[in-house]
């Protein structure tokens, strides 16, 4: 058999990792893997038209399997453009193995054309950034990088391809990377410890992230909040980490506000935080949010997170699955028969208050509007029985109200703070989903970071939905100065123009038919139906305009 060159040894460690999808844009500095990526059988290579758009499709597809995604960028000048979408990544824990290319080692002295530090660069972004600069240990480096990836807290990781070594011979043997379990479980004494903490609790809460979901222990979380009778906030949440309908769901804490998230919890005598980091606004409170005496108690395999912020009494660095298992059982054997009741009581309340605002939201006019018309009808229409990609925003509680987020895996919310990830998200949703309808909702302010997208979906054929919630501006820039000038005692003044997204106004369906993409424009509610029926009808991409 003829010596192989380090780039056909890579492709086939990538397919020996179940990688068989690359999602980039190509580079010269690449063209060599490139090439042996298009000659392997049973490799796919699916191209964006900038590597922003091709890393927000690897992040939905590897959101959407619940594993890992391969992306490709070109060298610094493509890393560059993706930073902002790993960050999203980062922020979210998707385990992305993103790849870019250089000249080559022996040029490293040049400091020539693109030449750019891309560990540097890439290193804020990733869990792990590393250079590959010996032929002999190419494979051995990305099965280090795919085991990183995939270990939770997992994460993107980046590697950094020179052509030279890529090149050379190589004589490394292809081997399936080695993933450690993490399905650890805390001691017993241990869980004994956070059940005395949390079982005579009169105002229990409890805060959770994605970590429930990336661990599988909505099933626990659920029992254990049932147990307690205890409120449930989404902090870092963008899964179904407890089902929307249940009723002691109470939505999120909010993004922007440490104040708003203080109101909720300052009154909670004790606190179990699973799977998440408290708290993640973009202005955070500096003081503890939680009230003096308040039992805290913090699950999560990240230990990084635990107590990073605020104290903790306890907390336990293990799988949230095994052990809020442990904790339900450790609180039946611990909870007298008058903490039983109580929990009781507070789960009937919830109960009640869910079925009161039930009860009002389905005696709303749901045709008042164009945006509810539109979701009344796809709700009607699908029997909610469909993956919802969100990146509304501010559209977003009517999105939630109309298709609640209730299925593990049918709900991906966007993280990270930057625009431009639902239309991406949902191509790659679609194309890890192919059998299941997916719907991305964005913003016209977000749809325009990504709006190539599109482009890619009519190139393969990915028969995504997209809607376009357009209001012509920034809105929740809107809505964020309108808080900076209260707390400020400044007078509300006209919004700045920067914000205003209206003239000239975007042609949105005409947009997406140039990109290959069949759109329709919705601009009354008389027209929601029609647009929905013709959204589900067509076999391929569709875009709906929707002015909102």
């Amino acid at each position: 058999m003829a010596a192989q060159r380090g780039t056909t040894k890579l492709i086939e460690q990538f397919q020996a990792d179940g990688l068989g999808i690359m999602f980039g844009n190509p580079g010269t500095v690449e063209q060599g893997f490139l090439d042996a990526a298009d000659k392997a059988e049973g490799f796919r290579y699916v191209l964006a038209l900038q590597e922003t758009v091709a890393a927000g499709i690897a992040d939905g597809y590897a959101r959407a399997t619940g594993g890992a995604a391969l992306l490709q960028l070109h060298t610094g000048v493509g890393l560059g453009n993706g930073i902002g979408m790993l960050y999203q990544s980062l922020r979210g824990h998707t385990p992305l193995v993103v790849v870019a290319g250089d000249a080559g080692v022996r040029y490293d002295a040049m400091d020539a054309q693109m030449a750019s530090d891309l560990v540097a660069m890439a290193r804020p972004v990733t869990k792990y950034a590393t250079r590959v600069t010996d032929p002999a240990s190419v494979l051995r480096v990305v099965r280090r990088a795919v085991k990183i990836a995939l270990t939770p807290p997992c994460g993107p990781v980046f590697i950094d391809l020179p052509m030279d070594v890529l090149d050379a011979v190589n004589l490394e043997p292809v081997l399936r990377s080695s993933i450690p379990s993490t399905r650890t479980a805390p001691a017993a004494a241990a869980v004994a410890e956070a059940a005395a903490l949390l079982a005579g609790a009169d105002n229990p809460i409890v805060l959770i992230g994605d970590g429930v979901a990336h661990a599988g222990a909505q099933d626990e979380l659920a029992a254990v909040a049932e147990r307690l009778g205890a409120r449930v906030w989404g902090v870092d949440s963008s899964e179904v980490n407890l089902p929307a309908s249940h009723p002691l769901n109470q939505g999120q804490t909010g993004h922007m506000f440490g104040e708003h998230s203080a109101s909720l919890v300052e009154r909670a005598d004790a606190v179990l935080i699973v799977g998440t980091y408290v708290f993640p606004e973009v202005f955070p409170a500096l003081e503890t949010p939680f009230r003096p005496g308040a039992r805290i108690v913090h699950i999560d395999l990240n230990a990084y997170e635990i107590a990073k912020n605020f104290p903790v009494d306890l907390g336990l660095v293990a799988d949230p699955k095994p052990t809020l298992a442990a904790l339900d059982a450790a609180l039946d054997r611990l909870q007298t028969a008058e903490q039983q009741a109580a929990a009781r009581r507070r789960l009937d309340r919830a109960r009640v208050e869910r079925a009161q605002r039930q009860a009002e939201f389905e005696q709303r006019d749901h045709e008042a509007e164009t945006l509810t018309a539109f979701l009344h009808a796809l709700s009607r229409e699908t029997g909610n029985d469909l993956v919802v990609f969100d990146e509304a925003l501010t559209s977003s509680p009517e999105v939630g109200a109309y298709l609640p987020a209730d299925r593990p895996g049918d709900y991906h919310l966007t993280r990270g703070g930057s625009l431009g990830v639902g239309i991406p998200g949902a191509v790659g949703a679609k194309l890890a989903r192919p059998d299941r309808t997916v719907v991305g909702f964005t913003g016209d302010g977000g749809a325009m970071y990504t709006y190539q997208a599109l482009w890619t979906a009519a190139r393969y054929d990915i028969g995504a939905k997209f809607v376009v919630c357009n209001n012509h501006k920034y809105r929740l820039l809107d809505d964020n100065i309108g808080q900076y000038w209260r707390e400020r005692g400044i007078p509300a003044h006209a919004f700045p123009a920067s914000f205003d997204l209206s003239h000239p106004a975007i042609d949105f369906s005409g947009l997406a038919q140039s990109l290959g993409v069949e759109a329709v424009r919705v601009d009354k509610p008389e027209q929601a139906v029609k647009a929905v029926e013709q959204m589900l009808r067509h076999p391929g991409p569709f875009l709906v305009d929707l002015h909102v």
